[in-house]
């Protein structure tokens, strides 16, 4: 089962010190906690990230992903655990002598400051002498492909542009370790899907270890080496993005991640790694199971871009065959979702391709359909 995980979906780029059992992470949460007043913010979450990783910590606002990036930062103390960097723990460790930077979601900017002196200032405040100052301002303004605004006023700037200016201060110092606090959070679509690609890339050249925050699961998928999905103070799944949509561990990061449908079941037969499970009058055949007993109660989980939909009943209707009514229909562009309504309600989700300019026969609103899906599509989710 460890190796077929593994195997799933397209992978970054060769990076997986997470499997190395020799590998010392970078960073350690060690079962902390973080309160404010009765609230957990926090709650003995234990966590290793490893160094030159883009990892992202994943969740809906008031998860608790905020508070521990801002426990690494330093802005904010542990009720009680600990956070070690390198091996040694960070307790009683302000945030500027610390060997990592933060760059924040409003960037704070000074506004009276031009581009370049923005960037330099962190460098003036450690007493870096004048020339060398001119050489890193410099280098960063090239690495962020600044260099022509370097004499305007942030408020001069562009809102890609301003982001770019503190993400070439936060990298002026050169530090160990750069968090990201919703970075992109301000920027349009476009723009955001542009910059996602440049932080990558920017990450692979500078040989840093990122640590990012955000609720956009696109950028998380994006981005990240691995993914930390949080509820409530803990954390519920980490894994790599393919790992992560592909098979998630519980039904809440199913939900979380992506379009999703879960239909309620009970186990007819289990061998090995494939169970029938008895659903929405069907039978579901499934590949890669959990071990189950007959008569357990199960949910299955289908992405809709493993969901064929067709008008004509499949040769095989036996199993992984289920009929309906389309519901809703929503034109993406390159693809259509359409939501389909069982007999009981439950609504199925399938996307086809719009591989070409003129469909000729297309599916409406309110016709009778048929889906299927072959037995490895989707996944039990036992929690």
């Amino acid at each position: 089962m460890a190796t077929a995980l593994k195997s799933l979906g397209n992978i970054r780029r060769n990076f997986d010190p997470w499997n190395d059992p020799s590998a010392q992470p970078l960073i350690e949460f060690d079962h902390v906690i973080k309160t404010f007043g009765d609230f957990n913010a926090v709650d003995d979450l234990s966590l290793n990230i490893f160094t030159r990783e883009f990892f992202t910590l994943l969740g809906p606002s008031g998860c608790g992903k905020s508070t521990l990036l801002r426990m690494l930062g330093g802005f904010e103390q542990p009720t009680s655990g600990d956070i070690r960097l390198g091996g040694k723990s960070l307790k009683g460790v302000p945030p500027y002598r610390r060997p990592l930077n933060m760059m924040f979601q409003s960037y704070a900017l000074f506004p009276h400051m031009s581009v370049e002196k923005n960037i330099a200032f962190g460098l003036k405040q450690d007493g870096m002498a004048r020339s060398e100052i001119s050489d890193r301002v410099a280098e960063m303004l090239k690495l962020v492909k600044l260099t022509q605004y370097a004499k305007r006023k942030p408020q001069q700037l562009s809102g890609g542009q301003q982001q770019r200016v503190a993400l070439a201060r936060s990298l002026a110092k050169k530090p160990k370790v750069l968090l990201l606090d919703e970075p992109l959070g301000a920027l349009d679509k476009k723009l955001r899907e542009e910059t996602q690609f440049e932080l990558m890339d920017l990450q692979q050249e500078l040989g840093l270890t990122f640590v990012i925050v955000t609720h956009d699961q696109e950028e998380a998928m994006t981005m990240s080496d691995r993914i930390a999905v949080m509820q409530s103070g803990k954390i519920k799944q980490v894994a790599t993005p393919a790992i992560m949509y592909e098979a998630p561990a519980t039904r809440y990061v199913a939900d979380f991640i992506g379009n999703i449908s879960i239909l309620e079941g009970e186990v007819e037969t289990s061998s090995g790694e494939r169970l029938r499970l008895s659903s929405e009058g069907a039978i579901l055949e499934v590949a890669h199971a959990p071990a189950m007993a007959p008569g357990d109660k199960a949910a299955f989980a289908v992405r809709p871009e493993k969901v064929r939909l067709s008008r004509h009943k499949p040769l095989d209707a036996s199993v992984n065959a289920l009929q309906g009514v389309v519901w809703d229909i929503a034109y993406l562009g390159d693809v259509t979702l359409f939501n389909v309504k069982l007999k009981s309600g439950t609504i199925v989700r399938a996307t086809v391709i719009n591989s070409a300019r003129v469909a000729p026969e297309q599916i409406g609103w309110e016709e009778e359909v048929w889906l299927s899906f072959p037995a490895d599509a989707g996944v039990i989710l036992k929690d």
